[in-house]
């Protein structure tokens, strides 16, 4: 069935800035068709939009659905501190748990016009199944396309991690579940990415392994870097380089990875890499602020360019097809992408 909305300012979002003041907008087979102003075209339904102005869905680059259920917990620590005042709490999730904050927080975002949203879930105490698959149902009762990770954390505190032991897994588990939850994709509403949490959470055979996962099933890579100042004294004092560095040397700076956060000293880094002719280019989820409600030591610095092959956000590259997704695929999103 194709439905034509009309009298709204279409702001399509293409490369050259298209808009349509009193223009129209064709949705067929829960796909956007067309768009464009003048004679309408032809179709089974007419909505007036009485003069409401028409955007792609925004995309959401970095989320962690889950904490939606303990938001207020520990403001007042450091990142380091609210995750260790956190983990303990986080541990007892379950399937329940998992769909009722995924419910909250997915349509959180859809009210304020995300139609596609990435999910950052590393959290997977042993023992725990369903977690997965609890926020993709979530996501398509909303109709919000989703595309989730399975992430991992196997560096406890023990072996100098940040993480309890408890809630971390074995090396193998974690790549046998990631390679499992890559079989949830659908293809249109539901896409999958590999996502190991951070140096301070993962060791670096389970970081080497999970790219190499990633790119044998072709999907793409995504992981924490530089939010904070306790991270890179982290990095330093563990592996003696920058975050930036450690990535490089895993073979994590590559097009198909996109990191969140980059508040530290991580652009200039990359920008350096970029200009010194390094062959990739990762992508940067990136809020300048971060954890400021918290006691965090951030030292934010301005890039003084942007960061070569840009900073993802909100959609930017659109056509009258849709937005590419945080996958990258450029396919047109489906029918709530605008």
């Amino acid at each position: 069935m194709s439905t034509l909305f009309v009298n709204a300012h279409v702001v399509t979002m293409d490369d050259v800035g298209t808009e349509h003041p009193g223009g129209w907008l064709l949705v067929d087979d829960g796909y956007v068709q067309s768009t464009g102003s003048g004679t309408r075209p032809e179709a089974d339904e007419v909505v007036d939009l009485g003069d409401a102005v028409v955007t792609p869905g925004l995309i959401n680059t970095h989320h962690h659905l889950w904490q939606n259920l303990t938001r207020a917990r520990a403001q007042d620590e450091n990142l380091f501190g609210w995750l260790q005042a956190l983990y303990p709490v986080w541990a007892a999730i379950d399937e329940e748990a998992e769909y009722a904050a995924a419910r909250a927080g997915l349509a959180e975002l859809a009210l304020s016009g995300c139609t596609t949203v990435f999910d950052h879930h590393y959290l997977f105490p042993p023992g725990r199944s369903g977690l997965l698959e609890a926020e993709i149902r979530a996501a398509r009762e909303l109709g919000v396309r989703i595309v989730a990770s399975r992430g991992s954390m196997d560096l406890g505190e023990s072996d100098g991690g940040l993480p309890p032991d408890s809630i971390v897994e074995d090396r193998d588990d974690a790549l046998a579940a990631t390679e499992a939850a890559a079989q949830l994709a659908d293809g249109d509403l539901v896409e999958i990415a590999v996502a190991p949490c951070s140096p301070f959470s993962v060791t670096k055979e389970l970081m080497r392994e999970s790219a190499d996962l990633a790119r044998r099933l072709g999907l793409r890579l995504h992981t924490h870097l530089a939010e904070t100042v306790e991270e890179e004294e982290f990095a330093q004092e563990r592996f003696g380089c920058t975050p930036v560095e450690y990535l490089e040397e895993l073979g994590w700076l590559a097009a198909d990875v996109w990191c969140a956060h980059c508040v530290r000293r991580a652009l200039p880094e990359l920008q350096y890499a970029a200009r010194r002719g390094h062959r990739t280019r990762p992508r940067v989820a990136r809020r300048r602020r971060s954890r400021r409600p918290r006691g965090g030591r951030l030292g934010v610095e301005r890039a003084r360019r942007p960061l070569p092959g840009g900073q993802t956000g909100a959609a930017r590259r659109t056509s009258a097809r849709g937005a590419e997704g945080a996958d990258g695929t450029g396919r047109p999103q489906a029918r709530h992408s605008w």
